[in-house]
């Protein structure tokens, strides 16, 4: 590689890496101010459905979230069981030793825990759609306070933040047995 194409390579990672907020520290010949666009990832793509029943006020939005994890075809798990079982096909065509018990494992894992745990959060989501229910600490807040109150704690109807974990008890130093 040349030393021009590796510069280039150099100052496009720090370019990256301060796009998704990192603080990088770089020779000048690598700093830029360049942004490039950031897709989202896999993971944050679908994290918004954790969001989302976070935010739920209703057995409704639950269910509706939920069905883009359970859906039959399209579904996430149902992908994630294609995910597996076309790695599991892919071990078959390996030629170690120990390929044939993975391809099984994953086979397994699909056709066996995947499928209940897809079952269970399907009938869950059915359950909670033919609920049709708010949830009774949770409701939409409008952030607005009437004139006549001072704080908006004193009639704000959102739950309360949640509460903090306790602070771990403080290491215990140890010292030299006799």
């Amino acid at each position: 590689m040349s030393e021009r194409d590796e510069e280039r390579l150099a100052t496009g990672a720090v370019a990256r890496l301060r796009a998704r907020g990192y603080q990088v520290g770089c020779d000048g010949d690598f700093d830029t101010d360049d942004r490039p666009s950031i897709y989202p990832t896999l993971g944050s793509a679908i994290g918004n459905l954790t969001d989302r029943i976070n935010d739920a006020t209703t057995t409704a939005e639950v269910a509706e979230a939920l069905t883009g994890l359970t859906a039959t075809h399209d579904g996430i798990l149902a992908i994630v069981a294609d995910i597996l079982t076309a790695t599991a096909d892919f071990h078959d065509g390996l030629d170690e030793p120990g390929d044939p018990h993975i391809a099984r494992r994953l086979r397994y894992l699909a056709d066996e825990h995947l499928r209940t745990i897809r079952i269970d959060l399907a009938d869950t989501r059915n359950a909670l759609a033919d609920r049709h229910a708010q949830h009774p600490g949770r409701s939409t807040c409008s952030q607005e306070v009437p004139a006549t109150e001072r704080e908006r704690s004193a009639v704000c109807a959102c739950p309360p933040p949640p509460r903090a974990l306790p602070a771990p008890p403080p290491p215990v130093a140890a010292g030299l047995r006799r």
